[in-house]
This record gives C-alpha cells, structure tokens and sequence, in this order.
C-alpha cells in the first residue's frame, strides 16, 4: 500500500489514484537559457524514480514534465548571445537532454513546450476574467486578484496578510493589491508576442504549467510534483488559476523534493556554490551521482560535497564489486522473497529510496556470503528498478568508476568509523560499515589488539 507524503495536506496519505490502475502526474521542468545544474538534476532523478516505482507497482502512469521555453531571463539571454530564442531554447534542450540521459532518467510520456500552449493559455485567462478573478490593469498587463480566490494560502500555509505584512513582494502600482501576479504581460518593442483579447504580449510564468496540465492530463489529477521552491509562489499560483477557473480540485497529491545544500548552505549563483550537472560528471561517473541522490529521501536536504560523492562512490562500487564477483543468474523478482518484500515496502513509504538501497546492501552481503547467483540476480532486478545498477560490472568498473576497488586509504578511513560508531554505541552503523566493507570484499577481523582486514 502507497502512501505518499502530500505537501497540500502535511501527512503522509495512502495513495488512491481517481482512476483505479492509472495515474496522471505533473513535474514542473526546466527553464531552458542555461545548463541544467544540481538542483535539476535532483527533480529529474527524484520523480523518475517515482515514476519507475509507480510503473513496477503495475500503474498505467502519463507523466508529464513541461519546459519553459519563454520568460525574462530566455529573452535577455538570447539577446546577449546574438541569436533567436529558438535557437537558445533548442540547444539547451539537447544539452538537458543529454544530461538526463546521462543519470538514467527515462523520458516523460510528455514534455510540452509552453509555446506551444499559448491558445490554452488564453483560453484559461479568459475563464479567470469571466469568474472575476483576473483583470486588466492600466499598463497593459493582465493580473490574477489573489484576494478574491478564498483558498489562497492552502499549500503553503501562508496567509495574505502575513505576506503583505512581511513585504513579501514588489509593489507595482498597477496592481490593485501588490500580492496580484500577472497572468499575461503586454507587449515590450523587441519582445517576442502573441495576439490576445487583451493586445499583444505573452504569458506569464505560472499560467503555463496550469495549462499545459489540464491539456495533458485533465482538470483535476493525481499527482503534481517539483522542488520544495516552487511551492510558493509558484505551485500556490497554479492552484489559483486552475480551481479558479475550472471550479474543481486541481491535484490530489503534492510532492516537492528537499533543496541542495553545499557544505550545508543551500546552493546558489549568488553564494558561488553553484554546479551544473557538466561540471560534476567531469569529476564522477553518472550513476555515482544518481546513486548519490536516491541515497537520500527525496524530500530531506541533500548536502553536495567531494566527501559525501567520494563516499557514494565507494558504496555504489561495493555494490557493483558482488555482482562482479558472484555473478547474476537473471530471475523474476518474487515480491514474497524477504529481501524483494522489505525493499516494496521501504518505497511505498512515500517513496524511500534511502530504505531500499539499504536493503540492496544486505542482499550483497548476504549473496557475497551464500555465493548465491540467483540473489546477485536479485540485487541487479532490485536496483534495476530504481535505475541502478543496470550495467555490466565490468563495464563499470573498467570506464574507472569503480576500478581497483577500495584502497587502502578508503578501507582504513572506514575501518575508523566503524570504531568510531561502535565507541558512541551506534551498533548498527558499525555493523552497516562491516557489511559495505564485506559486499566489497574485505574481511574484518577483530582482536583486543585492534582491527585488521584481508581482502575475500
């Protein structure tokens, strides 16, 4: 039984899709006028798992993951650059693309473009205005009246009045209330625009993902997912625009990963902390840095640092190590197989990856101990599912991801922990390192003297 931590209602829920066997789910993507960087690449891994989980469960599942390929900052990019948006949007796409291809994250079912939707999205203004919440205001634009949509508030918890209080937002004199957001934005000289029932311009940011869904997916459906900063404005406005204007419930079900974190401070331009996907693989193979990201739940903090990928690298090579040295027998996963059975439950609890690969761990310890064939097979079927492990070990190990194994630096600094822990009486993580150290195939042997170590 699924349950899934929703955002909208601040508990875990046990997940009923409106149409029994299906689920329609909704991932805000890529604004495309630069490289995509960490913070991307934790939102296309996170709900690929989730949609790899939702299709092993036996779902029918349309997933939808958009691309803005129109704002601000694609318009002052394309003009720096010299060339047309379209070529702006195109190459970025291409280079997205080759960088979820690279971590493994499988293509949606749909990845609109909000170009695309431009009749949607008038058509959606026009709804707004005719329900009274949308007007036109003196400088052209055309803008959402937060306080006239009585369930403002609901996904974030915030209330109107604390956020004009807390000056939360730019004063614009057009504006009747200055915590309005525009929905269609007049025509600039040079910019691209569209025609309207309101002049010329083009569509604001949030009113996109609110068309490009309902086209897609219908009214009202399961699952909408992002990061944890586009809870507010950004899916709070979505939610004005879509109940707003069609009179129903929007999403049943909202889901946002945790931030990036570098050396535990959260990840930006500003701080010169910032990293793109490029960068990283540069310096660590791809499914190190998949790896590493499911290592955490998705919705906690996900602190980057070389220490904390050096380390997921040793443990994703421990991993690979089994299926090298007690080869895979291919089998069909037995979900009554204790190990299959703790490993569904760990990502029915709202998609704990971090439960299933510890459980990936115990399966190699314990194929490395029977020298058992058929739970190698198991361990690689398992991991398969969430995206891992899905290459021949020597593959692997021979493009250097892995290449040599532990050495003996490695294998001290983790025979120190493992003092470390068994001292300050945390058991199981010491036992959790003995077992990493064994699935990589060094034996510990303890004495009163200390700890010593040979390699299997």
């Amino acid at each position: 039984m699924l349950k899934i931590y929703n955002s909208l209602k601040r508990e875990k829920q046990v997940f009923s899709p409106i149409d029994p066997g299906k689920v329609r789910m909704y991932v805000c993507g890529m604004t495309v006028y630069d490289y995509c960087h960490l913070g991307h690449a934790r939102v296309m891994v996170v709900f690929d798992m989730v949609y790899r989980w939702l299709k092993a469960s036996g779902y029918d599942v349309t997933y939808v993951r958009n691309i803005t390929d129109i704002d601000d900052k694609i318009i002052k990019r394309a003009v720096e650059n010299g060339e047309t948006i379209q070529q702006l949007t195109n190459r970025f796409i291409a280079l997205m693309h080759e960088d979820a291809d690279a971590l493994g994250v499988l293509r949606p079912d749909h990845e609109p473009r909000a170009t695309d939707y431009v009749p949607e999205m008038l058509d959606l203004i026009g709804k707004l205005e005719g329900n009274g919440l949308a007007y036109r205001a003196a400088d052209g634009d055309v803008n959402y009246a937060v306080r006239k949509f009585p369930g403002y508030g609901k996904l974030s918890g915030k209330s109107l009045d604390d956020l004009r209080a807390g000056e939360r937002v730019e004063v614009d004199s057009a504006k009747q209330d200055p915590l309005d957001f525009v929905l269609w934005k007049h025509a600039k000289p040079g910019e691209p625009a569209w025609e309207s029932p309101w002049g010329e311009g083009r569509p604001g940011w949030h009113i996109e993902c609110s068309a490009m869904s309902s086209k897609l997916l219908g009214d009202h459906f399961d699952i909408h997912g992002g990061g944890q900063d586009l809870q507010f404005p950004h899916h709070e406005n979505e939610i004005a625009q879509s109940e707003g204007a069609n009179c129903c419930t929007f999403v049943n079900y909202w889901m946002h990963n945790g931030f990036v974190r570098v050396d535990n401070e959260k990840m930006s331009k500003s701080l010169g902390n910032f990293f793109t996907i490029r960068t990283v693989l540069d310096q660590y193979d791809a499914e190190v840095v998949r790896f590493f990201i499911l290592r955490a739940h998705y919705r906690s903090p996900l602190n980057y640092s070389d220490t904390h990928l050096d380390d997921a690298k040793r443990s994703l090579d421990s991993l690979y190590f089994t299926l090298r040295d007690v080869p895979a027998v291919a089998v069909d996963v037995n979900w009554g197989n204790e190990f299959a059975a703790r490993f569904a439950a760990a990502l029915n609890e709202d998609f704990d990856s971090h439960g299933a690969i510890a459980v990936l761990f115990e399966l190699a310890a314990e194929s490395n101990r029977q020298k058992s064939g058929e739970l190698s097979g198991l361990l690689k079927a398992l991991g398969g599912i969430i995206g891992l492990l899905e290459r021949e070990p020597a593959a692997y190990l021979q493009a250097g991801a892995g290449a040599g194994g532990l050495d003996e630096a490695a294998i001290a600094g983790l025979i120190d922990a493992r003092a470390a822990a068994k001292k300050a009486k945390n058991f199981a993580e010491a036992d959790r390192i003995r077992d990493e150290l064994k699935a990589a195939g060094i034996a510990l042997d303890d004495s009163p003297q200390g700890t010593t170590w040979r390699r299997l």
